[in-house]
């Protein structure tokens, strides 16, 4: 019993990797069992898949398209390291823009406990990172939910954003490549993205060494974009020549 109850979890965290949501009448039908089955393995299920409102979703807290609770487990001492030497640029009195990501919130948590800042989000677990943080002020942007991978995508770009100028932002990718640039997994995280590109005084890159070499779906931009690029090991050497010609600084 337990074992064909684990078999249909994960089969909903499978067909959520290509939906954000799946109503409880689609996931009986395509389990083959009733919906009362359904309800009684998510009741007894202490995993990252959850019942809201009649619809199964991947748990904001630990959802993504590349499923956020298998990458907060891996590579956690690399992602610490980078997020460290990112962590060290912020200055007291400024305004940082974080990412979404698994990285990120190593980098709040690296922050000095004392030091006071304002911190624009738009992800559930980034925001919950920071409001952790005692003397921090917290704007999290609001807009439509992707319980996918825990983001708010703004209706209008131009409600709040634009009012927005900050100091310093720092970027999470899934893949940074000489040509190709840095990338990410998820399209609908590309317009907060690029509006920080825009908006943001400062750009910091911050990638565990898994990520070089790597290219994703969704194109942030190119890598001349940033001013400095953190990680945990020196970059590859193609990535290391092309922050030399850009005048890009590397800390590892």
């Amino acid at each position: 019993m337990e074992t064909r109850r684990d078999e249909r979890i994960g089969q909903l965290i499978q067909a959520l990797k290509r939906s954000d949501k799946l109503h409880l009448k689609e996931a009986a039908a395509l389990l083959g069992v009733s919906e009362m089955t359904i309800r009684r393995d998510l009741n007894s299920h202490s995993g990252p898949v959850v019942l809201l409102g009649g619809y199964i979703v991947l748990e904001p807290r630990s959802a993504s398209h590349y499923l956020l609770s298998d990458q907060k487990s891996r590579l956690v001492e690399e992602k610490r390291r980078a997020a460290r030497h990112a962590a060290a640029l912020l200055e007291a009195h400024q305004m940082a823009f974080f990412d979404c990501g698994t990285t990120t919130p190593w980098v709040i948590e690296a922050i000095d406990n004392d030091l006071p800042f304002t911190g624009v989000c738009y992800s559930l677990n980034t925001f919950l990172s920071l409001q952790e943080k005692p003397h921090c002020r917290v704007i999290l942007c609001g807009g439509e939910f992707h319980a996918s991978n825990a983001i708010f995508k703004p209706l209008d770009v131009h409600d709040t954003l634009t009012h927005l100028c900050p100091d310093i932002a720092f970027y999470s990718a899934a893949g940074v490549h000489a040509v190709q640039g840095a990338t990410c997994f998820n399209l609908e995280e590309l317009p907060v993205k690029h509006w920080a590109m825009r908006q943001s005084r400062r750009h910091v890159l911050v990638v565990d060494h898994s990520k070089f070499g790597k290219v994703r779906p969704a194109r942030m931009g190119d890598v001349k974009v940033f001013d400095t690029i953190a990680s945990d090991t020196r970059p590859d050497d193609d990535l290391v020549a092309l922050a030399k010609m850009h005048n890009i600084t590397l800390l590892y």
